[in-house]
């Protein structure tokens, strides 16, 4: 599979600092997007623990197949979705610890989203409310599920097309790395085909464009980076609120 790849990250037009993180690790074919929370910048420690851990226990397995995981394999899951699993589980571990261990990081926490491209196909895991899109012959479809308070409401079905639009706790995330000592990953298998377009970012993206918008700026620009800067030119010009991430990957050929 041969896949082009671009990220970008800015703190946007309210925030005084990024508290986002973005890797990506084209010799691992593995793309990951953070959003970090908790107060005196322990956000930014937060996300970038993620980041670092996950990349690091990726090149750790490459090296070597048969080191010891730190969490039981899931036998419903494929290896590399095992892998993957394991990964963000062990970013939710470390930053678990340093939060309990560290007054200075109480409450500190990420989302995480990342998308791990293999041969036999490609694998999304995520917790929290960044997200993971693909784009395929000029449709856009959102593969992430929010663990958001908002969305919890929308699924349930207590609020109106009108009350979603003034929910006052539209920033409430109900999963997120260093939460809990322990952490669901939702992980997704996806199919990809030649031509496909996957998009992982923070809601700083999201909460400012919605998906159409995002869909038109992605077929106007063939150059990922051009697109990345586009996408985060337009979050700004809505508004800015917060920090804003995106990463692109294309599957050039499968």
């Amino acid at each position: 599979m041969k896949l082009s790849y671009a990220g970008l990250t800015h703190k946007g037009m309210k925030r005084s600092h990024n508290e986002d993180n973005l890797a990506l690790l084209p010799d691992e074919s593995l793309y990951i997007v953070a959003d970090g929370m908790g107060g005196h910048a322990s956000g930014e420690v937060a996300s970038q623990m993620a980041v670092e851990t996950i990349m690091n226990f990726f090149r750790m397995t490459s090296e070597d197949e048969e080191v010891t995981w730190p969490f039981k394999e899931e036998r419903h899951l494929r290896y590399d979705e095992n892998r993957l699993v394991a990964a963000i589980k062990f970013g939710n571990q470390r930053i678990f610890e340093a939060a309990s261990r560290e007054p200075r990081f109480k409450g500190m926490g990420t989302t995480i989203v990342a998308a791990f491209f293999t041969r036999a196909g490609a694998y999304l895991g995520h917790v929290g409310d960044s997200r993971g899109y693909r784009i395929r012959k000029g449709k856009i479809r959102q593969i992430t599920d929010d663990h958001s308070l908002l969305n919890d409401y929308i699924k349930a079905n207590k609020l109106t097309p009108e009350e979603v639009g003034n929910f006052q706790y539209k920033n409430v995330i109900v999963r997120a790395l260093g939460m809990k000592e322990n952490v669901q990953v939702d992980i997704n298998r996806l199919e990809p085909e030649g031509g496909d377009l996957y998009l992982l970012c923070s809601d700083g993206l999201s909460s400012m464009i919605d998906d159409e918008q995002i869909l038109s700026i992605a077929m106007e620009h063939d150059d990922l980076d051009e697109a990345c800067r586009a996408m985060i030119q337009a979050a700004n010009a809505a508004g800015g609120s917060d920090n804003i991430t995106v990463a692109l990957v294309e599957v050039a050929e499968l």
